[in-house]
């Protein structure tokens, strides 16, 4: 099982990830995406699915027209972990 981060790790994990907000009780991250059209946001969800598919660790996220909306947490850890914050990178990448 992976290891919650202490909040130093949290806070030095996002000054790489300025996109991304902690959320208050500081166990998960959000991050809303707008993108040109919703066939961009389908395509940008089934790629980020197949990602976060592999690193066997899923977002919850929606999606209305072109808006994703993403909170990431690791639910069997209890707040935020490594994992998290990997996916999240690849969510950047994917957005850029």
């Amino acid at each position: 099982m992976a290891e919650p981060m202490s909040i130093e790790e949290m806070r030095r994990a996002l000054e790489t990830l300025p996109m991304w907000e902690l959320e208050e009780a500081g166990t998960a991250i959000r991050r809303d995406l707008k993108f040109a059209s919703f066939a961009k946001a389908f395509a940008f969800m089934s790629e980020i699915a197949i990602t976060a598919d592999k690193m066997d660790h899923h977002p919850e996220w929606s999606n209305v027209y072109n808006r994703v909306s993403v909170r990431l947490t690791t639910h069997d850890a209890g707040g935020l972990t490594r994992k998290d914050i990997a996916l999240a990178q690849a969510i950047d990448g994917a957005a850029a």
